[in-house]
């Protein structure tokens, strides 16, 4: 009896198309840039959280307000940086073993939502790593700067990698809830389960 979702021999990795490769690491690439840019962007324009008052793009609903997490999701783990980057390392080394050892790459709806992922990964662990020149109180927090608000709510900041985040989870969820792997998929791992979660 074959193992669940087994990983493939070394002879086995010309199964997976080239183009898979390309895919995956163009939108991690262009995602991590894309955000690294916009938050370099901002930041040097605006400033540090609370030099300048929010720039308002749909008054006062949608605007450009600097801020820095030391946490993750919605502020929580304050101070806890260091732990988030360790995640964010296992997280990065799962998602590759996932794709290209155990084969979902051969899906190119998960190669996609995996490479929005990992975009947004690398885009926040740059911060985490205090990487950016950021004064002492804000070193290893994340930089945000996309505003929200709706009368009295005022959504959390965040950033494109946090986009790109949420996008990857959601088209997860869409796969694992409604899509199922095509025949060639399934006949060249050897095993559906190895497209899933």
């Amino acid at each position: 009896m074959e193992p669940y979702a087994s990983p493939v021999k070394i002879s086995d990795l010309q199964s997976i198309p080239k183009s898979r490769y390309v895919l995956f690491l163009v939108l991690g690439i262009f995602g991590t840039a894309a955000d690294l840019l916009s938050k370099q962007f901002v930041f040097s324009w605006r400033g540090l959280p609370g030099e300048l008052p929010p720039k308002w793009v749909i008054e006062p609903y949608v605007g450009i307000e600097t801020a820095v997490n030391q946490g993750a999701l919605f502020g929580l783990g304050q101070g806890k940086g260091w732990l988030f980057a360790i995640l964010s390392v296992v997280a990065l080394v799962g998602i590759c073993t996932w794709l290209f050892v155990y084969k979902a790459c051969l899906s190119r709806w998960i190669t996609v939502t995996m490479g929005l992922v990992v975009g947004g990964i690398l885009g926040n662990l740059y911060d985490r790593l205090a990487i950016p020149a950021l004064p002492v109180p804000y070193r290893g927090g994340v930089r945000d700067w996309i505003l929200f608000r709706y009368q009295d709510y005022v959504w959390p900041n965040f950033n494109i990698a946090d986009s790109l985040l949420v996008a990857g989870a959601i088209m997860l969820a869409v796969h694992t809830l409604f899509m199922q792997p095509s025949p060639k998929e399934v006949n060249a791992s050897g095993d559906s389960s190895a497209l899933k979660l």
